[in-house]
């Protein structure tokens, strides 16, 4: 597992357009860029996943931009990771469990599959709501911010 410059940026940009966009205003790739000191074409790049991926929508003309399509309670750094194309597991072989040989006589397997779970879960747990609240309340403790998730 790696989790590229794309998805940190991804995250970021997330982060920025929640705090810029106050009241669901859209912000502007040139803003963002601006904020976050990201290409923006590299965020164009971005924004073009997340708005595939249902999480932010877009609004042309002038004064358009991107807002979140979700209330920030709603969105999870895990969607965000995964709309920008992050692959969360610890193993290439935890995917593809019909195709390794080894899987039978592979002891480490569960290991790597249940670790990924565990990453999985917790990015699942974290709400942009959440960080923001941890920005604006430092003492807030990391189970404060891992939310958890209904099963």
């Amino acid at each position: 597992m790696r989790i590229t410059t794309r998805g940190r940026y991804a995250l970021r940009a997330s982060l920025a357009l929640a705090i810029l966009g106050k009241e669901g205003e859209p912000i502007s790739i040139s803003n963002l860029s601006e904020e976050e000191k990201i290409s923006p074409v590299f965020l164009e790049q971005i924004f073009f996943k997340l708005r595939k991926a249902g999480i932010v929508n877009s609004v042309r003309g002038p004064g358009g931009g991107f807002c979140f399509a979700h209330p920030l309670d709603k969105l999870t750094v895990k969607a965000i990771l995964d709309a920008a194309g992050e692959d969360l597991s610890a193993s290439s072989c935890d995917k593809h469990t019909s195709e390794c040989e080894r899987i039978g006589g592979c002891i480490s397997h569960k290991v790597w599959t249940s670790m990924t779970d565990l990453v999985n879960d917790y990015f699942r747990g974290i709400t942009l709501a959440s960080l923001l609240e941890s920005y604006h309340n430092p003492e807030q403790t990391k189970d404060e911010i891992v939310q958890s998730q209904p099963q």
